[in-house]
């Protein structure tokens, strides 16, 4: 059985005459005997009841037509779902990032990105930027928004820059530092530190390990817990001065955490990166709208 049998044999039906079927579909009527003869011979039933003036469904005849119909509806919902497909109107987008330095614009680009793509299933998953990279890496993740690791270059995945944000101090709103416009990085070396662990971030460790050799000390490092949050819990507490990049903080004038730039300025990237055989139109059309929002400056909008 093909589906132009079935498409014969449903046309016959529906018209209950082989001539009106015949002229519907635009074949010789001699043809489309023998097509629905023939679907007749493969199911091993007959389906019509045929006098010279009359054609009328046997019971297996109606069960076929029911269910032909539905069959043909599927049909063109799983065509329509690949030409949907194919436009980025439909699929799915797996997207890894690293938390505190996308939350002032994630949320907007998703929200705007669903109002395009409403029927792509989006899965978010939060990692260390070393994650990130390996799951773009193996296919696990289409799109990851992240910062460089000692391996990036070595991946050759393709990347764009999102934003360069300075490596600040952090401190409490009571901290004699607190309403400073900038430090040195001098300024540190009698201070207890807490910086994220290596593991969860070497290149940011790495630069900021870099910056007090540089500046002529080696760190007091006092915690380096897992978590972004949790060096600033320990800011909070009083218990060290936090390292982080800017970006840690969404609504700086609101936070319990002060942050003062430190020179010379260092720069933590924040970047986006795809895997190279990427070519599902639903990430393509993220990387774009991306793309879009970075040249109108949506991503940082200016407080």
């Amino acid at each position: 059985m093909d589906l132009r049998q079935l498409r014969y044999f449903q046309a016959v039906a529906e018209e209950l005459s082989f001539s009106k079927a015949a002229v519907r579909l635009r074949i010789a009527q001699p043809a489309l005997s023998r097509a629905v003869q023939e679907l007749e011979r493969e199911l091993g039933a007959a389906l019509m009841n045929r006098t010279r003036r009359t054609v009328r469904l046997t019971p297996a005849g109606a069960v076929l037509l029911e269910e032909a119909a539905l069959l043909f509806d599927r049909f063109a919902e799983s065509i329509r779902r690949v030409k949907r497909t194919m436009s980025g109107e439909e699929g799915e987008l797996r997207l890894g990032y690293i938390g505190p330095p996308t939350q002032t614009f994630l949320g907007r680009i998703l929200a705007d990105y669903r109002q395009g793509h409403p029927n792509v299933s989006v899965h978010l998953e939060e990692r260390t930027p070393e994650r990130v990279w390996e799951m773009v890496a193996k296919g696990r993740l289409s799109v990851g928004l992240t910062r460089p690791v000692l391996a990036h270059e070595s991946l050759g995945l393709p990347s764009i820059l999102l934003r360069k944000e300075r490596f600040c101090a952090a401190v409490p709103p009571t901290h004699a530092w607190a309403r400073k416009e900038s430090l040195p990085w001098s300024r540190l070396a009698a201070e207890p530190v807490v910086l994220l662990a290596r593991r969860e971030g070497v290149g940011s460790h790495d630069t900021i390990m870099a910056a007090c050799r540089t500046a002529g000390f080696v760190p007091r490092v006092a915690h380096t817990p897992s978590l972004i949050g949790t060096v600033l819990r320990y800011v909070e507490a009083g218990i060290g001065t936090g390292i982080v990049p800017e970006g840690v903080i969404a609504d700086p004038p609101d936070s319990e955490v002060k942050l003062i730039p430190l020179k010379p300025i260092q720069i933590a990237p924040l970047i986006m990166v795809w895997n190279k055989t990427a070519e599902d139109p639903p990430v393509l059309a993220f990387i774009e709208l991306m793309r879009n929002w970075l040249a109108a400056d949506r991503l940082f909008p200016l407080p």
